[in-house]
């Protein structure tokens, strides 16, 4: 059974008085596997904001579904989003969104603060979970006084200490240097290989080469899909790049 089910979806932004209407998405539909790691690709304005906006519950389709492990998520209550959003998603962000005036053990601890969880409990989560991602030992410290990279570790960790059942990033490279870009894509890689379902959002041909699948976003429909195989990284990598030269040259989807 899919972990997550897309079907087809639409969204229509209006403006206040009705104006002027933009389609971000147009019959978007896809499933998700348990275990899957799925690149989402796309130009600017493709409509991969959007739809990770829905997948994240942040933004209501205007049409279809989103099916999470069998919850449709337009129908969960608006007093409810919230704490759905924290018991079943993790999110991986960009510009990292860890609060300075705390240190990245209580950034990686507030999802389950917030859940009311005991002090026992969100230590005995954190101590297996800092050794893998390899921070442990700058826990105590403050988001100003580590690298991106250890921001971004912090971050992935806070998506994580809550067991979600889709960890979700958007441009989760974007803010990083080379170095720190492949240690995250190996640190992906390796959360991936342990059972968690990732939908990544990307611009990078390197990032979305190292998921199982790609997704392509062009117009708000799906263009295509490439899925790894057998393939290598690199092979991954120029099919990748190949797709995206169709896409910007105006080529028909395959």
């Amino acid at each position: 059974m899919s972990i997550l089910e897309v079907k087809n979806l639409r969204k229509v932004y209006s403006s206040r008085l009705g104006g002027n209407r933009v389609e971000a998405l147009r019959d978007v539909s896809f499933t998700v596997e348990p275990g899957e790691y799925v690149a989402v690709m796309g130009e600017s304005g493709s409509g991969k904001t959007t739809l990770l906006n829905i997948l994240a519950a942040l933004d209501k389709p205007t049409g279809g579904s989103v099916i999470l492990d069998g919850k449709d998520l337009s129908k969960i209550k608006e007093s409810s989003v919230a704490a759905f959003r924290r018991d079943n998603l993790g999110f991986v962000f960009q510009d990292f969104n860890l609060l300075d005036t705390f240190t990245l053990e209580d950034n990686i601890y507030l999802p389950l603060v917030l859940a009311g969880r005991s002090y026992q409990e969100m230590s005995s989560r954190l101590a297996p979970l800092a050794d893998r991602l390899g921070i442990g030992d700058i826990l105590k410290k403050y988001p100003y006084e580590v690298s991106g990279g250890q921001k971004q570790r912090a971050a992935v960790a806070r998506a994580m200490i809550t067991d979600p059942k889709l960890l979700l990033a958007d441009e989760p490279t974007g803010a990083l240097d080379s170095r720190a870009s492949d240690e995250l894509l190996r640190l992906f890689a390796a959360i991936n290989a342990r059972g968690q379902t990732i939908v990544m959002v990307t611009h990078s041909v390197k990032a979305a080469s190292s998921a199982g699948r790609v997704l392509f976003i062009k117009d708000g429909e799906v263009f295509h899909q490439l899925y790894r195989g057998n393939d290598t990284d690199e092979l991954l990598y120029q099919k990748v790049a190949d797709t995206l030269t169709l896409i910007a040259t105006g080529g028909r989807r395959q």
